[in-house]
């Protein structure tokens, strides 16, 4: 058997095991992304069930009677979720556009070699993600001190700025070619001008991933709106989610009409509720993520290279 035939037989089992390697990985994943879904999937079921064949079967793939029931109830108690639906949609725009603005600047500043403090400045971040204040100080300097209590904006600035996010996106401003920004500085444009003309469009994808972050953590939180906020009108969705996993004494409160709301709380569907509540949290996400998913991915991959 010649030379040539011997390396093309070991390429062809190469290929071969390789190939099978792949299928096992592809499996594998598969799985992995099967029991991801299911969770969602029973959720969804199950707000689509009716609380007689919940409270017989369990929860189950496949109820014995669907009902509108759940979703019903909540159309009757429209204003409270429309209002909180709106309290949330302005406090995770508003807030992710600040919290971008904020990490981006101070992302930038950091990644620059020629700045004298950068080392302090990333110490200090660094020490922040490992020892805060604790909630004690944090709740008397929002409420006390920034006057914070009961506000929308108590929703938004103590989350503005995220240490980890700086670090991510300060090891992604690094990847820039500094010959990119000096040319920038031939060609007379400013700092500022070179960070809004030159850095923020090349950074796309990093900017993309973090403002994805952002936005499900402004989308989901409800810890900030059960500290802050004490008026059950101003509650943002997930903290009302939270009341309604609890009670549904947080929705009467906000009936003008409390007999009428009352009345409905003693026939309101609960494990149902829950779910279909929990859709209706977790829809807008699910909808605008295959939209960030090619900056997601792409953002991650530049990311783990370069750190």
């Amino acid at each position: 058997m010649s030379k040539s035939s011997v390396i093309n037989h070991k390429e062809k089992r190469i290929n071969a095991i390789s190939k099978k390697a792949n299928v096992m990985m592809l499996c594998i994943l598969s799985v992995f992304a099967l029991l991801c879904v299911l969770p969602v999937l029973l959720v969804v079921v199950v707000s689509f069930s009716s609380e007689q064949s919940i409270f017989q079967n369990g929860y189950s793939f496949f109820p014995t009677q669907l009902s509108l029931n759940a979703y019903r109830f909540f159309l009757r108690l429209g204003d409270q979720i429309i209002r909180s639906y709106g309290i949330t949609i302005f406090v995770t725009i508003v807030g992710t556009l600040f919290s971008l603005a904020v990490t981006t600047m101070l992302s930038y500043v950091l990644s620059r070699p020629d700045y004298r403090y950068g080392k302090i400045l990333t110490f200090l971040l660094l020490f922040t993600m490992l020892f805060n204040g604790g909630l004690v100080p944090s709740y008397m300097v929002n409420t006390q001190l920034l006057g914070l209590r009961d506000s929308v904006w108590a929703l938004i600035f103590p989350m503005s700025l995220n240490a980890f996010y700086v670090i991510v996106l300060r090891t992604f401003f690094k990847s820039i070619p500094m010959e990119i920004i000096e040319a920038a500085h031939i060609d007379g444009a400013g700092e500022f001008k070179t960070f809004l003309r030159v850095v923020l469009p090349l950074s796309k994808p990093g900017i993309a991933t973090i403002g994805l972050f952002t936005v499900i953590a402004y989308w989901n939180d409800w810890f900030l709106g059960m500290l802050y906020i004490f008026e059950t009108k101003k509650y943002p969705i997930q903290t009302l989610l939270q009341s309604m996993q609890n009670s549904l004494e947080a929705l009467t409160q906000s009936s003008a009409n409390a007999l009428e709301y009352a009345e409905m709380a003693k026939n309101a569907p609960t494990d149902s509720g829950r779910m279909a509540l929990t859709v209706l949290v977790v829809l807008p996400v699910m909808l605008a993520y295959p939209f960030f998913q090619k900056y997601f991915v792409k953002g991650l991959t530049i990311g783990g290279v370069k750190g």
